[in-house]
């Protein structure tokens, strides 16, 4: 593994930790089209505080890691990694344009003898099938060949300080058996908890998918619960602490499902099943159930100010948090969004408050105004969207109005506080 020379194509949320970490032991260079991000990587700060600034700045000034927007810095590259987004459209159906361009890239660099390894999320077969027929292409090499594939699933959770890249077993995968055998020892390298090898491409990709599509199908379980029991009358959370004094109950919380990974993957495999002949029902209404509960909190908030006789229509009503996570930057796919439109088809009085969030990126990708600033008013009602740590010192009683509705949404609020939770 000396002469390994890496590139890992797109530094978003996946590709930079992993291109950091690699360049604490290989020759590794970071490539993304966007050449305002690679400006803000060089200039040592990561927008996405995915990567500490100290640990970017010690791999660039220590580690010899450099980030790029020219195809000439990668060509002497011989271990590709591709790390760029793999979306839905506005159907619901898997957009491969990222991964398909991505893929032009490689083929206009790749050479001899070298290894393409695909990280992005996909429905079994797309690496095969889509994506090296394009390497191909462009390449005019052969694949098993003169050049050779492997996947390995990214499994990076946004925010999270503890499941840190280098922390995470990875799944690995090769074209070959020897291809397969090398993308894993390079992996293991750098990996401290090592790495699981499978047997096929198709089976790391496959086993990507079904991660966070189960537990997409498992917070669907919660959410239909919390509407069961709230309907009755019953608090959720103390149903699901009762239940987890089992020693096999598995305990997970209802929310709201946004994010690039569990609120988007599990349609890729919905769409591959179903050309196969299959319908995935169960991944099917829970994907349903899962994007209907952001009306559905703003339509409990509203329930509560009807009985407490607060007027919804024109209310001033504040949103905590507008990323898709607690502590985290990260705004794609946040379901606070549907909680902010339904309740704006009652009053236009709405201040989504986010001390993460970019305003900018708000504006740009949902057209919604937020401010990260805590407002001095007072609200008819407050809603807890999001867990940051901020938000725990926040004087809700000082920015409620009297008789105003407090709706905990994550469930971490002190109960004397809140009027209902999810």
């Amino acid at each position: 593994m000396e002469n390994i020379k890496i590139a890992v194509i797109g530094l978003g949320y996946v590709g930079l930790p992993l291109a950091r970490l690699f360049s604490t032991k290989f020759d590794t260079v970071g490539f993304d089209v966007s050449r305002s991000r690679v400006a803000a990587l060089m200039s040592g700060h990561d927008t996405t505080m995915e990567v500490d600034d100290k640990l970017l700045q010690e791999a660039i000034n220590n580690h010899g890691f450099r980030c790029t927007s020219e195809l000439d810095d990668i060509r002497a590259c011989n271990f590709y990694v591709v790390a760029v987004p793999t979306p839905v459209d506005e159907n619901n159906r898997p957009d491969l344009t990222p991964l398909l361009k991505a893929s032009e890239t490689v083929g206009k660099v790749i050479g001899n003898g070298d290894i393409v390894v695909y990280e992005s999320t996909v429905y079994p077969g797309v690496t095969e099938e889509e994506c090296l027929p394009v390497i191909e292409k462009v390449s005019g090499l052969k694949y098993n060949v003169d050049f050779f594939a492997g996947y390995s699933p990214e499994r990076i959770n946004p925010g999270d300080k503890e499941h840190t890249v280098e922390k995470i077993k990875k799944v690995t995968s090769g074209s070959t058996p020897e291809i397969a055998d090398k993308v894993d020892a390079v992996y293991n390298s750098v990996l401290v908890n090592g790495t699981h090898k499978a047997p096929s491409i198709k089976v790391a990709e496959a086993s990507k998918i079904i991660e966070n599509s189960q537990r997409d199908v498992n917070i669907a379980f919660m959410n239909e619960l919390a509407k069961i029991f709230n309907a009755m009358g019953i608090d959720t959370h103390d149903v699901i602490d009762a239940a987890a004094s089992k020693w096999n109950f598995i305990k997970l919380n209802p929310g709201l499902v946004g994010g690039h990974c569990i609120g988007v993957d599990p349609y890729y495999l919905i769409q591959k099943a179903q050309v196969y002949g299959v319908l995935p029902r169960i991944m099917h209404a829970s994907r349903r159930l899962n994007d209907g509960m952001g009306a559905y909190v703003a339509n409990q908030t509203i329930k509560c100010m009807n009985k407490k006789g607060v007027m919804v229509k024109d209310a001033k009503i504040l949103i905590l948090g507008f990323t898709f996570k607690e502590n985290c930057p990260d705004i794609r796919n946040t379901k606070i969004v549907d909680v902010y439109h339904t309740l704006s088809e009652y009053t236009a009085n709405i201040i989504v408050y986010d001390p993460w969030a970019d305003k900018e990126k708000a504006i740009s990708e949902y057209g919604i105004a937020i401010v990260n600033d805590l407002p001095e008013e007072r609200f008819d009602a407050i809603i807890l969207g999001v867990a940051h740590r901020q938000f725990a010192q926040v004087d809700l009683k000082a920015l409620l109005r009297e008789g105003g509705v407090v709706y905990d949404v994550k469930g971490v609020l002190p109960r004397e506080l809140v009027d209902d939770r999810l």
